[in-house]
């Protein structure tokens, strides 16, 4: 409730700039309303807050003259629809994460993350300084869309499992709910990916339909429960490092727009990216230390799980770029940004953190 009033009264300094003499200019501007179709269910207030923190500083920042009103996952459209209903015109904009669609093309992967991919900071790096937002927009504009990152959980948990997991051999057959590349480099070591909506998750995983499943991290995972039906609880997301969600837009809607509104919708979408990982950030510790004392078992994935997912997905890529184009155009300046960012990261950043994290203040 404390981002909503913020977001209400208040304005981040990167974007101070934009809203000055906003008053003006939308009273000169016609009334346009749109839907928007979130892939996921209002109980999870951070990600599904991100479209909300959207809708409300775009009317804010136009006095009311450009709404959009939020569905969440099912009211319009299922969850994993949401791409589909922007690129059809079902609605005029839609919040989900690209991944969910690695089925029509593995590149969709890039605009969320990948596995042993960037940190939340590095793919704020590449989406925005780096290309990879113009690369990521030339490869939806094939769908009709535009696109604009709209939040970023930061590094997940590996997920939920029912039993304990101490080598690679103990993913064979177990039946998980992964999404994106992670489930197709799950499937090469053995484990069988399912895809799964967020408001489904649970159900499956206490009927035994599943034996894992992942989602986020500790304040989602807590709120839907999953440490009721699976106490093993383990780390790190090796494929989501720093996962950004996107606001999609109907291309032709968005040539629609006055140029006031494109830049209020731009303006709001910046807000929400950052927002949203700093919720993140606020919320998480506390919900960790409660799944603990609730008796969840905190778990580090075995190292040879770590090294074999390492190596089956670096052979994914290779492989995928070796006959999907689209792929390929991304995947290679992509890739030479991370081992950049990685180099830099490694001097200052993990120094600095990984002295800090091992003090008891």
């Amino acid at each position: 409730m404390e981002r909503r009033k913020f977001l209400q009264t208040a304005s981040l300094g990167i974007v101070a700039a934009t809203t000055i003499g906003a008053p003006a200019i939308a009273q000169s501007q016609s009334t346009v309303k749109w839907r928007m179709a979130s892939s996921f269910p209002k109980s999870l207030d951070t990600i599904y807050g991100g479209a909300e923190d959207l809708a409300n500083r775009i009317k804010a920042l136009t006095e009311g003259k450009f709404e959009i009103r939020v569905f969440a996952a099912g009211e319009i459209v299922p969850g994993l629809q949401v791409l589909d209903a922007c690129q059809q015109g079902t609605v005029e904009c839609g919040h989900s994460a690209s991944y969910y669609y690695v089925g029509k093309n593995k590149a969709f992967a890039f605009d969320t993350g990948v596995p042993f991919g960037l940190t939340a900071r590095q793919q704020n790096a590449w989406l925005y300084y780096g290309g990879g937002l113009g690369l990521m927009r030339s490869f939806f504009k094939d769908y009709g869309i535009t696109t604009f990152p709209g939040g970023n959980t930061g590094t997940q948990m590996g997920g939920w499992f029912r039993k304990e997991i101490v080598s690679t051999a103990d993913l064979k057959g177990l039946k998980m709910r992964i999404a994106g590349l992670g489930g197709e480099i799950m499937a090469r070591l053995g484990a069988v990916p399912q895809q799964i909506a967020g408001g489904e998750i649970y159900p499956a995983l206490e009927k035994g339909t599943i034996d894992a499943a992942e989602w986020v991290g500790p304040y989602d995972d807590e709120k839907l429960g999953f440490y009721k039906v699976a106490p093993y609880y383990y780390y790190p997301s090796w494929w989501e490092g720093g996962s950004t969600l996107s606001f999609y837009v109907n291309l032709k809607e968005w040539e629609k727009l006055p140029q006031p509104y494109k830049d209020a919708f731009e303006v709001a979408a910046a807000e929400a990216n950052a927002l949203m990982m700093a919720d993140y950030d606020s919320k998480n510790p506390a919900a960790l230390s409660r799944l603990v004392r609730e008796g969840t078992k905190l778990r580090p994935f075995p190292k040879d799980i770590m090294e074999a997912a390492l190596k089956a997905a670096t052979e994914l890529y290779e492989e995928e770029a070796g006959k999907n184009p689209a792929f390929k155009t991304i995947y290679e300046p992509w890739k030479k940004f991370r081992s950049e960012q990685n180099q830099w990261f490694r001097i200052a950043e993990a120094t600095f953190a990984n002295f800090m994290y091992g003090q008891k203040f």
